[in-house]
């Protein structure tokens, strides 16, 4: 088995793409199109600047931003000046966002300019004060910087422009030498999620992690050199990031990343840049299968599909291969505290085995469930994917992860005989809006923070266009008129849109257990037959 110093760094993964993939186009983003040695060229001269504003070995830097060229050449030009990056959910609203940057300690952050119709600029202010002094952002004074991506920003934050300007006097020596400090054990991402207290948790993986485990996702998925991946996955993700930005640096595949899913802009990029490869969540390609004018665009280059959830429809996988005749249709498992890749199915693995499990541990790792065989357990991990740990939390730190080593994930699977993972249930409450988590403690929390809210409790409930989405029982405090349309429009104030319930019930009292906790299952079986 080869050691953490067999894996390399992400800066030398860069280096080693633009030399061994120089003329292949690496991004295709609008109307730009760039080589891999171009792409090279721009993540040097990003590190530069990083180097040349201060930023040191192992110094939190945050990006808040959608898919794009810009979004790569940022976070891998930060990661090359030896930086830790923090990926930002760019559904967040400023106070979220501004939580992470402050529990993360970030001293840089870039940010895009205007997205769906939204200034992240203006909901950080909100968020984090602004006025005359050190730090940007008063009530973040550990963040120095803050870099816009666009070629507008107010006269306390720079532009990407001005940004990469500022390292011009930092040559390449000086950024092979920096890289050239950092080792494969170092932490190169810190990925935010929620658990069950909703209290958001960094979870700190390496380089050598990152690069194991996508360079198996690779290898099992069939990514090859000269694929074309349209991704549409969140690069705030570990689907979106490590299974595309940093795979397809493994493979000298081509990048063309789409910021938000858009069936129409997708069924158009497969066709017009001959998309091969097309991860994304079961509703992504349920929606191009079923789209009226699917049949006007030409879709014969896809031909690999990777997916994931707990429920893939067998009749999803059968019509991808028949329909739109996709070769390799995959599904997978993973969290962010195992590097985002637990099991993964093989390439000719039955359709039945495909839709109906995640496939079995990936190379390197074991999977357990802490239940008889067969029957349904809490899902344990342990191996090389495993996270270092949560980020300056010890106590959640030593709640997950056992003294010999493994993981408690807090998902609920079955095994089968042949080492297939069927995810059943999950014990942290959580449910998938449309391929984003959504933890109910979280929501519950900011539900609770609406003056007329006495108590609350957060289900998912099944929804045909996105899976599952939030519903909330509430009790009104007393005297209260508080009415559903009310609560929903002030929670679209205050949170990412997927984490927003759709409906709301409102309840004398929510059913508790004798050691006051939420019977959450007496909510969901009349949340479903309602």
């Amino acid at each position: 088995m080869r050691g953490d110093v067999e894996w390399g760094t992400i800066p030398g993964l860069v280096r080693s793409a633009a030399e061994r993939y120089a003329d292949v186009e690496a991004v295709v983003d609008g109307r730009v199109r760039i080589s891999y040695a171009e792409l090279g060229a721009r993540v040097d001269r990003a590190a530069a600047a990083c180097v040349a504003n201060g930023i040191a070995v192992g110094d939190r830097v945050g990006i808040w931003a959608p898919n794009s060229l810009d979004w790569m050449v940022a976070a891998l030009g930060a990661v090359s000046a030896g930086a830790v990056l923090v990926p930002l959910n760019t559904r967040f609203k400023g106070g979220e966002a501004a939580d992470v940057l402050r529990r993360s300690g970030a001293r840089l952050l870039f940010v895009t300019g205007t997205f769906l119709g939204t200034s992240y600029v203006a909901s950080l202010r909100r968020a984090a004060g602004e006025g005359p002094g050190p730090a940007p952002l008063p009530a973040l004074p550990d963040l120095e910087q803050v870099v816009v991506l666009s070629e507008d920003a107010p006269a306390d934050f720079r532009t990407w422009k001005d940004f990469l300007a500022s390292g011009e006097g930092v040559g390449e020596p000086e950024v092979r030498a920096r890289a050239a400090l950092l080792s494969p054990s170092m932490p190169s991402d810190i990925i935010f999620t929620s658990g069950t207290t909703g209290r958001p948790k960094g979870a700190v993986i390496t380089h050598a992690q990152t690069l194991r485990g996508y360079e198996i996702w690779s290898d099992l998925a069939g990514l090859e050199r000269g694929d074309r991946y349209l991704i549409v996955n969140p690069f705030f993700h570990t689907f979106g990031y490590k299974a595309g930005v940093i795979a397809c640096l493994m493979r000298g595949a081509t990048m063309i990343p789409q910021p938000v899913f858009n069936v129409d802009t997708a069924l158009a990029n497969i066709a017009a840049e001959r998309v091969s490869v097309l991860p994304g969540p079961p509703t992504l390609h349920q929606s191009l299968l079923d789209h009226p004018a699917r049949d006007a665009h030409d879709l014969s280059a896809l031909r690999l599909v990777v997916t994931g959830a707990a429920v893939v429809p067998l009749r999803l996988v059968e019509r991808l291969r028949g329909e739109l005749g996709v070769g390799t249709v995959l599904t997978a498992y993973g969290l962010s505290e195992a590097s985002g890749i637990v099991t993964m199915c093989r390439r000719g693995d039955e359709p039945t085995v495909i839709a109906s499990t995640s496939g079995r541990a990936i190379p390197g790792t074991e999977v357990r469930v802490e239940a008889p065989a067969g029957e349904p357990g809490e899902v344990l991990v342990r191996g090389f994917n495993v996270m270092r740990g949560y980020y300056e939390d010890e106590a959640a730190t030593a709640e997950v992860l056992t003294e010999d080593g493994w993981l408690r994930t807090g998902d609920v699977g079955v095994l089968d005989a042949a080492g297939n993972l069927r995810i059943t249930d999950r014990i942290k409450d959580m449910f998938i809006v449309g391929g984003f988590n959504a933890y109910p403690a979280e929501i519950e929390q900011l539900l609770g923070l609406h003056p007329d809210v006495a108590d609350v409790a957060v289900i998912g409930v099944p929804d045909p266009r996105l899976g599952e989405v939030g519903k909330a029982y509430v009790v009104r405090r007393p005297g209260s008129v508080l009415t559903a349309d009310d609560l929903i429009a002030w929670a679209r104030r205050e949170m990412a849109n997927y984490k927003v319930p759709r409906a709301v019930e409102f309840v004398g009292e929510l059913p508790r257990n004798a050691s006051g906790k939420v019977v959450k299952g007496k909510l969901r079986r009349a949340g479903i037959t309602r």
